[in-house]
């Protein structure tokens, strides 16, 4: 058999309506207090670095208070400090959303030598493990320049026309997490 992490393919285990801390950032606070060191210019001046590093190829998984572009990936909950465009704010809230299960336990790391034929936790995420590709209201296609994009990628190079005023300000993405496999 290969590749047995998980005996489902698909899960919809989250629900951020139950949780008090994603409509909170104080309460995010609490539970993540780090978020208070990268809280300030220096940390989120490295971002810039992440951003860079994601248009062009991966990201830096170092740098794991960025979300690249899209700005910093704490605090922990459903505020976006900057919003520049729907497209932009919906991934980085995707992103942070990702991150802060791997901080919960509710998601394992499947790369590396640790991530062969079993999963481990991973507390801190690596972006360079995900990649994203908008499934509504315009979905990526192959055809297209840039169909699926790793975590921090600008999202300047793909998002015109995929923000439509009243029928499309609700957004959608499939996210592609990478796994070693081995043989059993």
């Amino acid at each position: 058999m290969l590749c047995v992490l998980s005996p489902r393919d698909f899960d919809i285990a989250y629900i951020t309506e139950l949780d008090p801390t994603w409509k909170n950032d104080v309460l995010a606070a609490i539970l993540n207090p780090e978020s208070v060191l990268f809280a300030n210019p220096i940390a989120q001046f490295a971002c810039m670095g992440d951003c860079a590093a994601a248009s062009i190829g991966l990201p830096h998984d170092l740098l794991f208070w960025c979300a690249g572009c899209q700005g910093s990936a704490y605090p922990l909950s459903g505020h976006v400090q900057a919003h520049v465009s729907g497209v932009q704010a919906s991934l980085l809230l995707t992103e942070r959303m990702i991150f802060k299960l791997h901080r919960q336990g509710l998601l394992f790391g499947s790369v590396g030598r640790e991530g062969l034929c079993q999963k481990y936790y991973m507390p801190i995420w690596r972006k360079s493990q995900y990649r994203s590709q908008m499934t509504f209201p315009v979905p990526g296609f192959s055809g297209e320049p840039f169909p699926c994009n790793p975590f921090g990628r600008t999202t300047a190079l793909y998002e015109s026309g995929r923000e439509i005023p009243f029928v499309g300000e609700d957004f959608g993405w499939l996210i592609f997490r990478h796994r070693d496999c081995c043989a059993l």
